[in-house]
């Protein structure tokens, strides 16, 4: 089966694009713009509209594929892509990309990715927004070739079993973290709030205050309004390196503070995401190993989630070799097409590492349908409820489509064995 025609066409993503470097610097909002100057290169202000590229191919048998190109909320921050707009790339696309798509046989996913992850524009590879959505699309496109869904394309061509059971999915608030907590909790999300702690003197405080009173009355919140007393979710809090800023990185205090934090959320587990950005890759792992190891020494059971500088495959490679935490973010964008998602939950997976299927609020409801395919073939500890920075959208798109794949899965599962 072969593509017969590739069109790209602007799309909306589901969030906006964030100076991060402005916003930690403490940037304030009107309304729900920030006020003041950008700091990071390519953003002509501190929040944009988010855009994104669909990709739709179509094939012999007349269907389409589609994939959508995406890049996230805080692009350029901690070692990544720059601002991906839609009227910069889609010129090129059509140029470079469109010419290599015609005619191209999609009977098989995995040479087809590897072939465009590798392709480069003026010396550098292509931009993770755009290899993350053709590999989605091309991903697509074998499925309809062949009449499977995409979770079974994985699972065949990495020699995975389909496993028939649900995958633990991880909610996010965005700025709404006391209302959605709720939400959560009322529709049992596995691990929650997230939290978006990405601000000192707004959410953490300048000694961390902010950020312990928040996670008292999360503890209580759950423990309030659960009707289950078997209901016990994980506590994941992002914290975008904040912590570091208000301990200037001495990880003996760092690693105090959430100790502390660990012992206010009791009994629950919790998980704290990017406690600190050492501003590069190898101070990165070093000071998060240091942090680690410090928590360890207290018998602390809190765990750390890598993030910052942690954004390709290799990246991923080198974080969990050097055992600087206990759970990587895979954030599913940044690590440009989808094999390499694939490929990096399974060596989480293999290393003893627990993996987190991420991505960012501000992708579409294609990607995140296809993330989701994949993490059904992968299996990592959690995945991400997205698009959009909230709760209740993301949750209706992950959840009902792992919902509609396991009945899928389950019938063909029947099917089969009544035949043998």
């Amino acid at each position: 089966m072969k593509i017969t025609e590739a069109l790209f066409t602007p799309a909306l993503s589901s969030f906006y694009f964030d100076d991060q470097a402005a916003i930690k610097a403490g940037a304030e909002q009107d309304g729900f713009i920030y006020v003041g100057k950008a700091k990071t290169p390519g953003f002509d202000r501190i929040r944009q509209s988010g855009e994104a590229v669909s990709v739709l191919l179509k094939l012999q048998n007349g269907l389409w594929a589609e994939g959508d190109c995406a890049a996230v909320q805080y692009s350029g921050a901690g070692g990544r892509d720059p601002l991906f707009t839609a009227a910069g790339y889609i010129p090129w696309m059509q140029e470079v990309l469109r010419p290599l798509l015609i005619g191209r046989d999609v009977a098989e996913f995995m040479g087809n990715a590897r072939y465009f992850d590798r392709l480069e524009q003026d010396g550098n590879r292509i931009h993770t927004a755009i290899r993350y959505g053709l590999s989605q699309a091309l991903l697509d496109a074998t499925a309809k070739a062949s009449g499977r869904l995409k979770v079974e394309v994985v699972c065949d061509e990495y020699g995975l079993p389909i496993e028939l059971k649900p995958l633990a999915l991880f909610g996010q608030s965005g700025d709404d973290r006391y209302n959605a907590v709720d939400k959560m909790v009322m529709k049992g999300v596995d691990a929650l709030p997230h939290g978006l702690i990405n601000n000192v003197a707004s959410k953490l405080g300048r000694n961390g205050g902010k950020l312990q009173e928040y996670m008292t009355w999360l503890t209580q919140r759950i423990l309030q309004l659960r009707s289950d007393a078997s209901y016990s979710p994980v506590l994941h809090v992002d914290v975008y390196g904040t912590i570091g800023m208000i301990f200037a990185n001495d990880h003996g205090k760092i690693s105090a503070y959430l100790a502390g934090l660990g012992e206010r959320v009791s009994p629950f587990e919790l998980y704290i995401e990017g406690p600190v950005d050492a501003g590069s890759k190898p101070r990165q792992i070093a000071l998060l190993k240091e942090i680690r190891e410090a928590l360890r020494a207290r018998s602390s059971s809190v765990k750390i989630v890598a993030d910052e500088w942690c954004n390709t495959y290799q990246d991923i490679v080198e974080f969990v070799d050097a055992e600087c935490c206990d759970m990587v973010q895979i954030k599913t964008p940044d690590l440009g097409s989808i094999h390499n998602t694939v490929e990096a939950v399974l060596y989480c997976r293999e290393h003893g590492v627990e993996a987190y299927q991420g991505g960012t609020c501000n992708e579409t409801d294609v990607s995140a349908r296809t993330c989701l395919h994949v993490a059904q073939a992968t299996r990592p500890q959690r995945v991400l409820v997205k698009p959009g920075m909230g709760f209740d959208e993301g949750m209706t798109i992950v959840a009902n489509e792992m919902r509609r794949n396991l009945a899928i899965l389950q019938a063909k599962n029947a099917s089969v064995s009544v035949m043998t």
